[in-house]
């Protein structure tokens, strides 16, 4: 089928672009790879409807596919502020510092 085989040309795609930069993270504004990035933003939204083929959510879960950006952002500044705090025994964290800007 026609859709499959586009399906699996993009993921294949992504796969490289994995490949190259060590993430999926693909974006829809990057102009290089706009046409990718838009793909990945349509499968996100495909999974939060719940339209997704299982196979295809398989296949993206198995090259580490984010379904939600906010979500990863806050669980990983989260999760550096543990270890912030872990080190320094507080949680007051100056700005001025670049290490800590995020």
């Amino acid at each position: 089928d026609t859709l499959e085989i586009a399906w699996n040309e993009h993921f294949e795609e992504l796969c490289a672009f994995k490949a190259e930069n060590g993430h999926c993270n693909v974006s829809q504004y990057d102009k290089q790879n706009k046409s990718l990035g838009q793909w990945v933003n349509a499968q996100r939204v495909s999974y939060k409807k719940s339209s997704l083929k299982s196979d295809h959510i398989q296949q993206l879960n198995s090259i580490g596919v984010i379904w939600d950006l906010l979500e990863h952002a806050w669980n990983t500044n989260f999760e550096e502020l543990c270890a912030f705090k872990a080190e320094n025994g507080h949680f007051i964290i100056s700005t001025l510092y670049d290490e800590h800007k995020s």
